[in-house]
């Protein structure tokens, strides 16, 4: 097999769509040889915020000196993003056989309970971590967490970043609802610690943790406030990382009679924490400022918003290409450029209101999904949020940087799947072919219903 057959057969799994359940996991990882057992987990879920918050546990405990696994989701350009230690990605040769030595267990179950794409990755990571002799695994949830294949694991702690409305079709129109799925990875006795602050959701985990008797830590934007200074800040952009910071220094704090870890190492890792698509600031070649970041929900665009009308030091500190405040914040007219992309099952209208007031000019794209919103569409809600302004309707991602070539700051936003191709077209990542379009999914009609 190649790895080219073997993204293959991952990408055929994408017809079993998502099973909402955790019985195929326990099976197919049974089958394995339970690798999970061989393992310690911290398990992040949460509406956003999860894939920082795993990217800076990571680091630190990392540069205390762990072998430390991480396993997220979605990936931006290649599907090896999913499954990495120490920050190295899995590679080519490790995905063909793992797939080799899974494949085969499919055939134990009936055609009908077939294992799904995220099920066989989910078994694929946990016997790589428990080869690879993992001291610690960072456990990012897919979708949800109750029924979410990852939950098969009982984790040293379990962290949930915030709750806010996403993938609602799943996991319940109400706060309380979606907070009961993310709350369903709190085990029995095991310490949980969330940054939630909308009290219906914070209701619904303070009740699942008084029920499973698990410690509970809740982390307050007073917390936030007093706990980071200029020694003990991570360099990614935006008020809402410092409290992913905060929430991930409870977190180290919460275990360290578990897994002790030095003063220094902690600001040492914090302040290496490198995650690609988040506020991301990047110079192109021809002196370009550009933004990439993947706010694919309302709340993520307001995190967005909200950056970019921060305080100098929230923004300006740790840059990596030396954009003053002035091109950043609301009132610099004709300084931002917005490039949006949005997917049809998210609340795009509500985005595009949130995000158009603050542009000089707006160009919008179809992302590279089955589930696309229509460019027209995107734009004609931007007219209407911001009518001011010149609005454009694009084909490709690529005729909007094309168009935008000449702006001095320009934003990329809407979907992590746009940031993935932005990555490639900017020339900051390898192409990966197809591989972005393993993130495509739907849910069996005959899955679990969450309630």
């Amino acid at each position: 097999m190649t790895y080219s057959e073997a993204i293959r057969f991952l990408y055929d799994l994408r017809l079993f769509g998502a099973e909402f359940g955790l019985e195929n996991t326990f099976k197919l990882a049974a089958l394995a040889g339970n690798p999970q057992d061989h393992l310690r987990f911290i398990h992040v879920a949460g509406t956003n915020g999860k894939g920082s918050t795993c990217a800076m546990l990571e680091s630190i405990y990392r540069a205390a000196g762990l072998r430390v696994g991480l396993f997220t989701s979605p990936h931006l350009v290649s599907f090896r993003e999913r499954i990495q230690v120490n920050r190295q990605l899995i590679s080519e040769a490790e995905v063909v056989r793992l797939v080799e030595e899974l494949r085969p267990l499919s055939k134990e179950f009936q055609s009908d309970h077939h294992p799904t794409f995220f099920e066989v990755v989910t078994v694929m990571a946990l016997k790589f971590f428990a080869e690879q002799k993992c001291d610690l695994v960072i456990w990012e949830t897919g979708l949800g967490g109750r029924l979410d294949a990852t939950n098969i694991v009982t984790p040293l702690a379990g962290v949930i970043t915030n709750i806010a409305f996403d993938h609602q079709q799943w996991l319940g129109d109400t706060l309380a609802k979606i907070a009961a799925e993310k709350a369903g990875i709190i085990k029995p006795g095991v310490p949980v610690i969330t940054a939630a602050d909308e009290p219906e959701a914070l209701a619904v985990i303070e009740k699942t943790a008084r029920e499973k008797h698990a410690p509970l830590k809740i982390v307050t934007t007073t917390d936030v406030r007093s706990r980071l200074a200029g020694t003990l800040a991570p360099p990614l952009v935006g008020e809402h990382q410092r409290s992913n910071a905060v929430l991930t220094l409870a977190v180290i704090e919460e275990l360290q009679d578990k897994i002790p870890v030095p003063a220094e190492k902690i600001r040492a890792g914090l302040g290496t924490v490198n995650w690609p698509g988040r506020l991301q600031l990047v110079r192109t070649q021809s002196g370009q400022n550009v933004l990439l970041d993947g706010a694919h929900n309302v709340a993520g665009a307001t995190a967005l918003r909200e950056a970019l009308m921060g305080a100098p030091s929230t923004v300006s500190a740790n840059c990596e290409c030396s954009i003053s405040h002035a091109e950043l914040v609301l009132g610099a007219p004709g300084r931002m450029t917005l490039i949006l992309g949005v997917l049809q099952d998210k609340d795009w209208p509500q985005i595009c209101r949130t995000l158009a007031p603050m542009a000089a000019r707006i160009f919008t794209v179809p992302v590279a999904s089955e589930r696309t919103a229509a460019a027209r569409e995107l734009a004609a809600a931007c007219r209407a949020a911001n009518p001011a302004v010149e609005t454009s309707a694009c084909e490709s991602l690529r005729v909007a940087l094309d168009q935008a070539a000449g702006d001095r700051f320009v934003v990329v936003t809407g979907s992590l799947y746009l940031v993935g191709e932005a990555l490639e077209l900017l020339g900051l990542s390898l192409s990966a072919g197809d591989e972005r379009a393993l993130n495509e999914w739907t849910a069996c009609s005959a899955a679990t219903p969450v309630v």
